[in-house]
């Protein structure tokens, strides 16, 4: 882990790292509690909204020429229309909001700080545009008594806290995707977490 590197990559640029990006989601979030079945083209696609969206950002670590971990961030008002919507319908003026996508780690490399380091990042990112005042991701809900969670499962929601998010249930949505193990999608409950910024 001596060869830690950075990288950020705007808008369009984003779509130079779409192969690592795609795998590295598809290797993180198979775990519980998200699961999730994915495919490299899938993943390319749902990519495409992020490179574009000029004021997009991604920023990634590297361990030598491996993506070990990476996040994202863009302005509500380039993200889908699922994740808007209930924004929308909540009377929150969607062009205030910047959109925190993505936060994935490997496991070997978490505790090391990365973590704390890609919020600064996004959130610094977010604060430099004088229209943004709401910061935003959402976690999908799993119930306690899952079959397939870890007996040592430790929820991010304590972390989130610590960074002055609160989980906003009036904010919800249901995103659509294959389980590990199943043959066809289902739609699982988003909550977001919302945090108020300040540009000064």
């Amino acid at each position: 882990m001596t060869h830690l590197t950075y990288i950020k990559k705007i808008g369009a640029e984003i779509a130079t790292v779409f192969d690592d990006l795609a795998q590295l989601r598809i290797e993180v979030f198979k775990a519980f509690p998200y699961l999730y079945e994915g495919s490299i083209d899938y993943e390319k696609e749902y990519l495409k909204v992020y490179s574009s969206s000029e004021n997009a950002m991604l920023f990634a670590v590297y361990d030598a020429d491996k993506m070990v971990g990476a996040t994202t961030c863009i302005p509500l008002i380039d993200e889908t229309a699922e994740v808007q919507e209930p924004f929308i319908q909540a009377q929150i003026d969607i062009q205030s909001v910047f959109y925190f996508g993505e936060s994935i780690l490997l496991s070997a490399y978490r505790g090391l700080g990365i973590g704390h380091r890609f919020f600064d990042e996004r959130e610094a990112h977010a604060r430099s545009f004088k229209q943004c005042k709401l910061t935003s991701f959402c976690a999908v809900v799993r119930p306690e008594n899952h079959p397939l969670k870890p007996a040592d499962y430790q929820p991010l929601s304590q972390f989130w806290q610590k960074r002055g998010y609160t989980q906003t249930p009036l904010l919800k949505s249901q995103f659509d995707w294959l389980d590990i193990g199943e043959t066809q999608s289902t739609k699982k409950e988003m909550i977001y977490w919302t945090k108020e910024i300040s540009n000064q």
